[in-house]
């Protein structure tokens, strides 16, 4: 009877009042914000095309894209927004801006908002442009971790945006100007331009870049993505240390002795997120992972931090297109540092549930890795609660209802008992009356 009354519940809140509502966007300054992008990385002189996938998702889960409203990108140059024409160097088309090419003045924030005369949203996105001498170059490397004697197929990431028509994509290899020939390690056909290790060796680690020629607007530009291939052995060779009991050469146990007291470099650790925490929200809904790790400062640069999908890179997963990493952020804590990587799911879906997402993170002192899953809110129990509460309200009233509406009924039924007994009683004493007076007379 329970469990007949909660469905009952559900099926009358479903019916009533539909899928249950978003929560609210925050408002500021009279329009409501969207959470911010992923920062986006790039180097100077390529083609950059800036989107805001995160902000797109939230106008069309929350139907909120009128016609007659138009996006409006702006640069946030700390006094007033710079808006964008659809020509020149840097040019809006729809939701989209375009820098041909980018710059290293072009590093900013970049807002998108969506207005008509009723309602306001926006979102914003950090951009990033590096020169090829910056410091900071290493930044827009794709860090990917691969064992020795495994076979590679990556595929050049973050292109989704450019034509996909004649596209040559070419791989080169550290600071080299020749681009990498089919027939060793390679990059596959053309078309999808992957880049193909069939046996991976430690002399394969290195910095690899693969650049596409797009033609926009009838001009001929160039895009390209850097990848840094860590390569791990999983029987590294063992350096012998000799046993100084057995000898006495003073020359043996000096060169002996610098071994033993080389610094010691120490492995990163994950701070967050734990080993076995799940991550979860609603379908529909976005999600952002952040692994932090800690490692000395002087390690920071060359400490390799990835989030792996299932067991493999982002770019090469199921997730590719509905997931972005980037972001990395390097904080000095103390006498250490912290490095931080982000990664958003734009919209989660049945099929994620529970996926494996793995923080990875290496560098000379030793490696770690945190291992996570995807989860969907099991909105069943929710349901069940409101039912369980909706139903008993329910009861309840109908229950007085039926108090107030069967209790008089009762009374006149005990008036009209009363009124045949008083009825009977007088019919009774009415004939004994006749009865004497016939007596009588």
């Amino acid at each position: 009877m329970v469990r007949l009354a909660l469905m009952l519940g559900l099926v009358i809140i479903e019916h009533v009042y539909g899928r249950p509502p978003l929560p609210p966007l925050p408002m500021e300054d009279g329009c409501h914000q969207v959470s911010p992008e992923v920062p986006l990385f790039r180097a100077d002189g390529d083609a950059v095309i800036l989107s805001f996938p995160v902000f797109k998702r939230q106008l069309t889960l929350r139907n909120i894209a009128p016609p007659t409203a138009r996006y409006l990108i702006t640069k946030d140059n700390g006094t007033e927004g710079e808006a964008f024409e659809s020509n020149g160097r840097v040019q809006q088309h729809d939701e989209q801006l375009w820098f041909l090419p980018g710059q290293a003045s072009d590093s900013g924030v970049y807002n998108c908002t969506y207005r008509n005369e009723t309602y306001c949203v926006t979102g914003s996105i950090r951009l990033y442009v590096y020169e090829s001498s910056s410091s900071d170059i290493k930044k827009l490397y794709h860090p990917i971790s691969v064992i020795v004697g495994e076979k590679l197929m990556y595929r050049c990431p973050s292109l989704s945006n450019f034509n996909k028509t004649d596209r040559l994509i070419e791989w080169y290899k550290d600071s080299s100007t020749t681009a990498i020939q089919r027939g060793r390690v390679s990059s596959s056909s053309r078309e999808s331009g992957k880049l193909i290790i069939p046996a991976v060796k430690r002399s394969h680690a290195g910095v690899y870049t693969c650049q596409l020629s797009t033609l926009i607007n009838g001009q001929q530009y160039k895009v390209s993505r850097t990848i840094q291939l860590e390569v791990e052995d999983l029987y590294p060779e063992v350096t012998t240390v000799p046993d100084l009991s057995m000898t006495s050469d003073p020359e043996l146990i000096s060169s002996s002795y610098d071994i033993v007291h080389t610094p010691i470099i120490h492995p990163p650790v994950i701070i967050s997120p734990r080993n076995g925490s799940i991550f979860e929200t609603s379908h529909g809904s976005g999600l952002e992972l952040l692994c932090k790790v800690l490692t000395e400062c002087q390690m920071a640069d060359s400490t390799m931090i990835t989030w792996l999908v299932n067991g493999r890179s982002v770019e090469s997963s199921y997730l590719d297109g509905r997931a972005l990493q980037g972001g990395r952020r390097v904080t000095k804590v103390s006498e250490s540092c912290h490095i931080e990587l982000m990664l958003v799911v734009v919209a989660m879906t049945d099929e994620d549930m529970k996926t494996e997402m793995k923080c990875v993170t290496q560098n000379e002192g030793g490696r770690q890795e945190v291992v996570t899953q995807l989860q969907l809110e099991d909105s069943t129990s929710t349901w069940l609660v409101v039912a369980a509460v909706a139903v008993s309200c329910f009861l309840t009233v109908v229950s007085f209802f039926l108090y107030v509406l069967f209790k008089p009924q009762r009374k006149k039924k005990m008036d009209y008992i009363l009124a045949r007994q008083s009825s009977t009683i007088y019919s009774s004493a009415s004939e004994q009356i006749s009865s004497t007076d016939r007596d009588f007379l």
